[in-house]
């Protein structure tokens, strides 16, 4: 079984935005799960992402999941055909980046009797609340530590992630599912293989 089976809830193990976003559809064959269902479920993948506006007054914009899906589809090619060094169509993610991009204001912070720069949602369209996700893909395949970013060894996972442990050894999506699992597995297999080495030395 897919140990990402366990949960029907999103996964957010990447340690990347961007990543985490593609990781919203996972699992294989039967154990296959999509969090991206409808306008609603992305709506709440955004908040426990952080990236829900503030305040209550926010409405769910019609279309949000079909701009989720085709920004994911085209982020999992442009994600995959870069770990390949080949070319693939990112014409989603620059059509969210170019509607998305947020507006900057300059303000005056009254608690801290200063100016800053305040940076806002454009509007409430599909666009502008997938921006962020769009802004992080781009920041991760142009990036110097794209390198680190892996696909889960596990036989049966997809999942990907972003390597930046200080060894960048990091194997699994997880230790605490895929780690565990493919560690009991092979040390199955060791005993498996033990037990007719020492049968085929001694067939009594």
């Amino acid at each position: 079984m897919n140990p990402t089976s366990t949960s029907s809830g999103p996964l957010f193990l990447a340690d990347n935005l961007a990543l985490d976003f593609i990781n919203s559809e996972y699992g294989v064959g039967d154990q296959h799960h999509d969090c991206l269902t409808d306008d609603q479920s992305v709506a709440s993948w955004l908040k426990l992402a952080g990236l829900w506006p503030d305040g209550a007054n926010q409405q769910i914009p019609c279309g949000l999941l079909a701009e989720a899906r085709g920004l994911r589809d085209c982020a999992r090619a442009v994600v995959n055909a870069a770990m390949k060094g080949v070319l693939a169509d990112f014409t989603a993610i620059n059509q969210v980046l170019a509607a998305g991009c947020p507006v900057k204001r300059l303000e005056w912070d009254g608690e801290a009797q200063e100016l800053r720069i305040g940076v806002h949602h454009r509007d409430s369209s599909p666009a502008s609340l997938l921006w962020p996700v769009a802004d992080a893909l781009v920041r991760l395949v142009t990036g110097d530590k794209f390198e680190f970013v892996r696909q889960c060894e596990a036989h049966d996972c997809i999942l990907l992630f972003h390597d930046l442990s200080k060894s960048h050894r990091r194997r699994w999506c997880s230790m605490a599912t895929c780690g565990n699992r493919m560690k009991v597995a092979a040390f199955r297999s060791r005993k498996t293989s033990q037990l007719r080495f020492a049968a085929i030395r001694d067939p009594r």
